[in-house]
């Protein structure tokens, strides 16, 4: 059975978007918001667990967001940083998966680096906060029971190594929202008018704290929600969710869609509409 337990979204910089094709009943997902004075730069924690029958594999193909996660996976704490491409993700038997979801731009103050050096990458924390705390961190994940003792422990780790404040993350945050809810930016350029920022200024910006380009993030945003309200079979046809989304260029709405998803959006619908998957990395 799929469930999730939502968190608040009056701040989110991210959506619940990225699962593709028609969402798989394999797998449950719970979301958790972050305890006190963490939400400045974590958006939410995440787990993905499963029960599945012996010999019946499984998998699921998600379209990342523009955020780093802490990712405890089969015994091993690593950082994901910011995926360009689609992935897919296997599993069988019975397991679980537990994230730490941080804010675009929220992960900067913890590595101290260009956020972009992570960018498709998959690192140990060891290579961050040494291998004493990040073995005694894996080993308190790997003990803990149920959810909510996953995410005391993950909120007690990230005090202890929480950074000092940096103003830039915030801003960082507010032009996020607004490539994620205001769809009268539909170009990179709507977003230096509105926000005072020269274009090599906003870029620099989401080069060292985001990982990704503002256009990457304003693209990313729209294609998943092309996908899930193709996915849902909502009313209307491709070429209506693609005006919707700000795309007065079809062709450009199909192209990016295509290097996105591996589909064009009526082959992607029909899949969907099928219950099939043909999605892979």
């Amino acid at each position: 059975m799929n469930s999730a337990r939502h968190a608040p979204t009056g701040l989110a910089t991210t959506s619940e978007l990225g699962v593709l094709g028609v969402r798989d009943l394999d797998f449950t997902v719970d979301r958790v918001p972050v305890g006190a004075g963490l939400g400045t730069l974590v958006e939410r924690y995440w787990m993905t667990s499963w029960d599945l029958p012996t010999g019946r594999p499984a998998s699921v193909t998600l379209l990342p967001h523009p955020c780093v996660n802490l990712v405890f996976d089969r015994g091993q704490l690593m950082i994901s940083g910011v995926g360009s491409e689609r992935f897919t993700y296997a599993y069988q038997g019975r397991g679980r998966v537990f994230g730490i979801k941080f804010r675009p731009g929220g992960f900067q103050p913890f590595h101290g680096g260009p956020v972009a050096e992570l960018t498709d990458q998959v690192r140990p924390l060891a290579t961050l906060w040494g291998e004493t705390d990040a073995t005694a961190f894996a080993d308190e994940l790997a003990a803990a029971a149920e959810l909510p003792d996953l995410v005391a422990v993950a909120e007690r780790w990230l005090r202890a190594h929480w950074p000092e404040p940096d103003s830039e993350v915030a801003r960082v945050g507010r032009i996020v929202r607004a490539l994620l809810h205001d769809r009268s930016i539909t170009r990179v350029q709507d977003v230096t008018e509105r926000f005072g920022l020269s274009m090599r200024t906003l870029q620099r910006l989401f080069q060292r704290y985001v990982g990704v380009s503002p256009k990457w993030v304003l693209r990313r945003y729209r294609l998943h929600e092309a996908a899930a309200r193709l996915a849902e079979g909502a009313g209307g046809t491709w070429a209506d969710v693609a005006v919707d989304l700000g795309y007065f260029d079809q062709s450009h709405f199909i192209r990016d869609f295509v290097r996105a998803v591996g589909l064009t959006p009526v082959a992607y619908a029909e899949a969907c509409l099928r219950r099939e998957a043909p999605l892979s990395a």
